[in-house]
């Protein structure tokens, strides 16, 4: 039965691994691009508009779809607990997003270099 669990457990992480992977790196920038988030912050994703807007390029995939995620959650009237953003912007622009646009377009923007990075 251990083994049984384990196993499935290993498919499990597996498959999350490929779906992850599964995101489309052109797709998302021709998104980024559909969705007008450059008008904001900067078509290479680290030359913002207003400085208060924060640099993306480089981001991590997983905290950009976290966030958009969140940003959706807020617009829906979700309760606070449930780990919503509100922002008018942010909000309105994330509701038009599919959860394939967010995958694509946090990893086109994990992609991208950045001046965020730490170099050695």
């Amino acid at each position: 039965m251990k083994k049984l669990i384990l196993a499935l457990a290993g498919a499990t992480l597996i498959a999350a691994g490929s779906m992850a992977q599964a995101a489309d790196i052109s797709a998302g920038k021709a998104a980024f691009e559909k969705h007008t988030c450059a008008s904001c912050h900067g078509a290479d994703a680290k030359t913002p508009v207003n400085p208060a807007y924060p640099i993306l390029a480089g981001q991590h995939a997983d905290y950009i779809a976290h966030a958009l995620h969140a940003y959706k959650r807020g617009q829906s009237g979700a309760p606070a607990t449930a780990n919503i953003r509100k922002n008018p912007i942010m909000g309105a622009m994330a509701v038009t997003l599919t959860d394939a646009d967010i995958n694509n377009i946090a990893a086109w923007i994990s992609s991208l270099p950045s001046p965020l990075s730490n170099r050695k």
